[in-house]
């Protein structure tokens, strides 16, 4: 029987849904619980909603669906592959369309983005084998973070404290994708912004007992600390959640999301990174903020399901 007072009606009208889940990432393992998580949130509710894993079934298999809830996390789930995919096959699907999300997955791009838009985002160099380290290392100053460009769930990233040791960061970042970026360090505090349709979720702090917030911190420990209410005053929370919207807009996306950003011991913030397929495990930010708006899990997966059913011409941004 549907819950939460879902009307049959409302269930049919979202047809036959596939959960993209898995595939082949190096978020493969996060994607699978996110997946999961969504697919029995759907089921609860009557929603005839089916796991798909890219890995395993050929996407031509899609046709038979009606819509897609993309629950994929990392390449070919963020970059605008699968996108465009579906965008060929005429299938209405959650999240962003292919150019924000291909943009979304590359922090350099979504760094230029933010430039032109004059989003405040930390100093940073594209860095590569012919790179003078030793004056990047100067130049942004020590501490600093390396990251692949076109990673997420904080996979190769290293925070270099010492002089001398930026090339072995960036061989290490190399190894998951050949665009690297040296970032500025910014150690007032982590927080994140979700995003879900034109409402900015409170904001979440997030306190790791690791030296940052790492793929061990994100999914593997269970003493990292998110704190909502983030202890911001509420005139500047309600600052950085317009320009939260403001940062994710001009990257040109829609439906859901997730913006994160650090501040420095001055109160000054700076927008990280954009994410347009965020995690839905036990772990992750977009439910916890969700819930701290009123919004329960089975909710929110509905509300971005049904974000489909509001169509736009193929080769548009999807809404939803």
């Amino acid at each position: 029987m549907p819950k939460n007072n879902l009307h049959n009606n409302e269930a049919a009208a979202l047809g036959k849904v596939a959960v993209l889940l898995g595939g082949e990432s190096g978020e493969r393992e996060v994607s699978i619980h996110s997946g999961e998580a969504v697919l029995a949130a759907l089921v609860r509710q009557g929603v005839d909603a089916h796991a798909f894993d890219p890995l395993h079934q050929e996407m031509s298999k899609v046709a038979g669906f009606d819509r897609v809830f993309i629950a994929l996390h990392g390449r070919f789930g963020e970059d605008g592959t699968v996108q465009r995919t579906l965008d060929a096959m005429r299938i209405p699907y959650t999240g962003s369309g292919v150019t924000a999300s291909a943009v979304g997955m590359d922090k350099w791009q979504t760094k230029l983005k933010w430039a032109e838009a004059e989003v405040v985002t930390p100093a940073f160099e594209l860095i590569n084998e012919q790179s003078n380290f030793a004056e990047i290392e100067k130049k942004l100053g020590l501490p600093l973070f390396v990251k692949p460009a076109n990673e997420g769930s904080s996979i190769g990233i290293s925070k270099v404290k010492k002089s001398g040791e930026l090339k072995a960061a960036y061989t290490l970042a190399a190894q998951a994708d050949p665009l690297v970026i040296a970032e500025q360090y910014i150690g007032g505090g982590e927080y994140t912004v979700g995003i879900l349709g034109e409402l900015a979720l409170p904001i979440v702090r997030i306190v790791p007992k690791t030296e940052f917030y790492d793929y061990e911190a994100k999914y593997k420990r269970d003493d990292t600390e998110y704190l909502c209410p983030c202890g911001l005053s509420a005139e500047t929370e309600a600052t950085i959640k317009q320009e939260a919207l403001q940062a994710f807009n001009a990257i040109g996306c829609s439906g859901w999301g997730r913006v994160d950003f650090l501040m420095d011991e001055t109160g000054q913030h700076y927008f990280l990174e954009l994410n347009t397929s965020p995690g839905m495990t036990n772990h992750s930010l977009v439910p916890m903020a969700a819930k701290a708006a009123g919004i329960s899990f089975d909710a929110l997966v509905m509300t971005i399901l049904t974000m489909t059913l509001q169509t736009k011409p193929i080769g548009q941004q999807h809404v939803g």
